[in-house]
């Protein structure tokens, strides 16, 4: 009795041998949904940001306000194309050297802030 059963399980793996099945689809169905998912609520949104933030970066001129990771606040006094550094007035007459890659906000001269 025993080979029977052993048999019937040997046919029954080898009725689906190497051929791409419905049943594989459902298995990783779900799996596949989940990665569509998250690619389009998650991660292609943040790429967008970030391009967004490198060509705000990259298009930094004298007068507007940024606010690096660190949180320091200040106005773009002199930028430089190619030098990853700008110079930044963070208190009248106080200038420091700030890295690009390192501001977060950037808010255009031509643009009023927001007092919320």
């Amino acid at each position: 009795m025993s080979t029977v059963f052993f048999s019937t399980a040997y046919a029954a793996d080898q009725a689906g041998g190497g051929a791409f099945s419905t049943e594989t689809l459902l298995q990783y169905g779900p799996i596949i949904l989940i990665f569509v998912v998250f690619y389009f609520l998650l991660i292609r949104p943040q790429q967008t940001r970030q391009r967004q933030l490198r060509e705000k970066q990259n298009g930094l001129r004298r007068g507007d306000k940024i606010v690096t990771a660190g949180g320091i606040v200040g106005v773009v006094q002199a930028t430089r194309e190619d030098s990853p550094e700008i110079d930044v007035e963070i208190a009248p007459n106080v200038r420091v050297k700030v890295v690009r890659s390192t501001i977060t906000t950037v808010t255009p001269r031509d643009k009023p802030a927001n007092d919320a």
